[in-house]
């Protein structure tokens, strides 16, 4: 077992909060559906389960229709999974930046 021996002593007190504590009733979506999601900067998709609103549709792989809801960033194109830093300005908001630092810095 990789537990420590100081952790084996809370077993039982957590065992006893497990007991104690109920989950709430019906609070939990039921309505998952089949959403694409795209990661814009990458233009790669994937196909998962969501209850997430969508306003466009895409047509996937396997010839249905689904709702598509677009992505700034994904595991594909963030740098903790990447292993590689990699700016990713789809707004525009790194350009608008400079432009105002420019500005403030000639003076």
């Amino acid at each position: 077992m990789f537990f420590s021996k100081k952790l084996l002593h809370l077993h039982p007190f957590l065992k006893e909060q497990n007991k104690n504590t109920k989950m709430k009733k019906d609070i939990h979506p039921e309505e998952y559906r089949l959403v694409v999601f795209k990661d814009m900067s990458m233009d790669y998709s994937f196909l998962c389960k969501s209850t997430a609103e969508a306003k466009e549709t895409i047509k996937w792989e396997d010839g249905n229709e689904y709702p598509l809801i677009k992505l700034e960033i994904s595991h594909k194109s963030h740098p903790f999974y990447t292993g590689k830093m990699k700016l990713v300005d789809t707004a525009g908001r790194i350009d608008k930046f400079k432009n105002r630092y420019a500005k403030h810095s000639k003076k």
